[in-house]
């Protein structure tokens, strides 16, 4: 039966091809185009390429949350587009700013405007897109897929009994109704599909706040009974909701790949040489396989209340962070970002060099505070709370806006050499209660003879790349958390 279907549906896949319609679960379509022309403009509104970028010195690029391209797990910024992103980041030496699409259906207008240079999320390459737009090489290839649900009982019943049960064959899907955003590549190809079967499927559309995966969700519970997806996207949801059946193939095999503006042409002659150059190394390969592959991983991140596609948890010890961190007037998050960069979460975690614990404090130090027993979560946290209170008094002089990188960089670091950086600062000219590309590039320069030397230098030689990074990657990810976790 499996192999007659096939046969029946080729003619009419081999129409498909040739309209080049789309396939990735977050692409668009403008209603008289296909699904490619989602702007009004035919021109960009806005003209940046890579030299404007690297001027400004960030990569600013357009996401959107999924379990597969841009999601937190215990505390940790995750998703295939998201890993491959920094490593096209640190290959241009550039910072990369996440901007989220809230509505998929308004990602390319996002573009057009400037709001990114970029699109970081898998788009179906089509004829109609590429009038408008230029796609980087493809990343991947994959097809479009019916996505339905299986009979309530389906594992007390046979594969064929199952079978007739479900839609076998496009033909079937002739009168029934399929939930699809109207500027999504699914939109157009089941238009084109009512074209090659004759016959009328009753599209039901949703707003752009809906993912595929949202979609896909709602058929596993039962809210709605069919949708389309690409096939690696209804495989990967398919491990965490078996009751899903997706064999019912309804496209070829279409690219995937990046999307940038037409007048960005340095821009994708870059990343196209990136990709050109990570297609050689198997850590590309990792990455999907992580992502799209391994589904234990998969399951262990969906089942896990620390789990967050868009809003939720950073870790399990949120409300003790949240309590301490408003004792002294901090952003939750940006402490819980600090505790992640120390220990990740783990109370019994313990460093080299004898820190122990959440915020990984020595305990000679939490002593003087009056704690011990730092691998007991509260005592820990609290006892971080009391030295960053105690290491923000003494940067009172500093502006509010800059004292909390002074802070963790004291913290990791110690106070003597942030001031040795300051007084560098100030004697060459620069501004000492500046932390960006101020004093945080004088704590690197004492790691040099010629500045660990110098007569304002009290405390002599400091590391600097590693208090350097540490504030740099704290805030980052501090970044990440505002978007995916409200400030409660």
């Amino acid at each position: 039966m499996k192999h007659q279907f096939l046969l029946f549906l080729i003619p009419f896949l081999f129409l498909a091809c040739n309209n080049e319609s789309g396939t990735k679960s977050e692409d668009k379509k403008s209603p008289e185009r296909d699904v490619s022309a989602i702007t009004e403009e035919p021109e960009s509104l806005v003209n940046v390429d890579l030299k404007d970028i690297r001027e400004r010195d960030t990569l600013r690029a357009i996401m959107t949350y999924s379990s597969t391209s841009y999601f937190l797990y215990r505390g940790q910024t995750m998703g295939y587009e998201y890993e491959l992103l920094t490593r096209l980041a640190n290959h241009l030496d550039l910072h990369l700013e996440v901007v989220v699409a809230e509505d998929l259906d308004k990602m390319f207008d996002m573009l057009q405007r400037g709001e990114g240079d970029l699109i970081a999320h898998g788009m179906t390459i089509t004829r109609e897109r590429k009038e408008d737009f230029r796609f980087t090489k493809m990343h991947t290839t994959t097809h479009q897929a019916l996505v339905q649900r299986k009979p309530e009982n389906w594992r007390r019943m046979k594969l064929h009994n199952i079978r007739k049960q479900l839609v076998q064959d496009p033909l079937d899907l002739i009168g029934k109704t399929v939930h699809l955003r109207e500027n999504s590549s699914y939109f157009q190809r089941i238009q084109n599909l009512m074209d090659e079967i004759g016959g009328e499927i009753n599209v039901e559309t949703v707003s752009g706040e809906y993912t595929t995966e949202d979609l896909i969700q709602m058929v596993a519970s039962g809210e709605i009974k069919y949708t389309m997806a690409d096939h690696n996207i209804a495989a990967i949801n398919k491990t965490y909701n078996p009751i899903l059946d997706i064999s019912v193939p309804l496209s070829f095999s279409q690219r995937i790949a990046w999307v940038v503006r037409k007048n960005s042409p340095e821009l994708l002659e870059e990343i196209n040489s990136w990709i050109t150059s990570m297609r050689k190394k198997t850590d590309y390969y990792v990455i999907y396989n992580k992502y799209f592959k391994n589904k234990k991983a998969y399951k262990r991140r969906i089942k896990s209340d620390l789990y967050a596609a868009n809003k939720g948890k950073i870790s399990q010890y949120d409300d003790l962070i949240k309590t301490y961190a408003d004792s002294i007037n901090w952003d939750w998050r940006l402490f819980a970002s600090l505790i992640y960069q120390e220990s990740k979460f783990n109370p019994k975690a313990q460093s080299w060099v004898g820190a122990k614990g959440l915020v990984q404090m020595m305990p000679a130090t939490a002593k003087e505070l009056g704690y011990t027993n730092l691998t007991h979560p509260e005592t820990s946290v609290k006892a971080g709370s009391k030295y960053l209170d105690k290491l923000e008094q003494s940067w009172q002089e500093i502006p509010a806006e800059e004292r909390h990188k002074f802070v963790m960089a004291s913290y990791n670091a110690g106070p003597n050499h942030v001031a040795d950086a300051r007084r560098l600062a100030e004697k060459h000219g620069g501004d000492p209660n500046k932390w960006y590309g101020e004093v945080e590039n004088y704590l690197l320069k004492l790691s040099q003879k010629k500045y660990y030397t110098d007569d304002v230098v009290r405390y002599g030689y400091c590391r600097g790349s590693e208090p350097y990074q540490y504030v740099r990657e704290i805030y980052e990810r501090f970044e990440h958390y505002k978007k995916f976790v409200p400030n409660e």
